[in-house]
This record gives C-alpha cells, structure tokens and sequence, in this order.
C-alpha cells in the first residue's frame, strides 16, 4: 500500500506533539543532547532497534554527546509521510530513558 505525502500544514500541526522535532525542508528532524557519550550510543542503538521494527530508518548520528535524526520516507518521492511521524513519536518515547533532552 502506498504511503501518501502529507501537507505542509498537517505536518506542522502535528509535529506541536513532538517538542524538539522540526520540518527542515523535506525532512523532520530533531537533535538531543545526553550526559555522555555512552549514554548517547545506547540510545543510537535503542533507536537503531525501533527503526527495525518500523521497517523505516532515518539517517542517524552519534556526536561526542549528541543524537540527531533527520528522516523523510523515500518511497513517496522524499516527502514527510506518517511513517516519519511515528518514528519521532516512538523516538521522542524513549528518549527519556537514555536522559535525552
């Protein structure tokens, strides 16, 4: 089944669900800051594992205490989809976990 492109003002009003997350062109994006790097890749790898599930990965970075994501869905022309949505929602849940902010 494809997944539809969503509009401009229907990705805004929902990414107000998702403090920290913003539309950066065509794609959604977030930064997080941890208190260590360790911390930083456990959560790299606990997202890594969430992008499996979803069978949808972002592109993904680990910096000395940070975690960045930055995601669009390819199969609908490289516009922001639900898939992208609940992505960051599933991110933004277990980021608290790792400390993230």
């Amino acid at each position: 089944m494809p997944v539809e492109p969503l509009s401009r003002t229907e990705i805004e009003s929902r990414l107000a669900e998702l403090p920290g997350w913003t539309l950066d062109g065509d794609r959604l994006t977030r930064a997080y800051r941890l208190d260590s790097h360790i911390a930083a890749a456990a959560m790299v790898v606990h997202v890594a594992r969430v992008q499996d599930e979803l069978d949808h990965h972002s592109d993904l970075t680990l910096g000395y205490h940070t975690v960045s994501l930055s995601v669009h869905t390819h199969s609908a022309g490289g516009a922001v989809t639900e898939k992208d949505l609940e992505l960051a929602r599933r991110v933004e849940a277990l980021a608290p976990a790792h400390g993230a902010h």
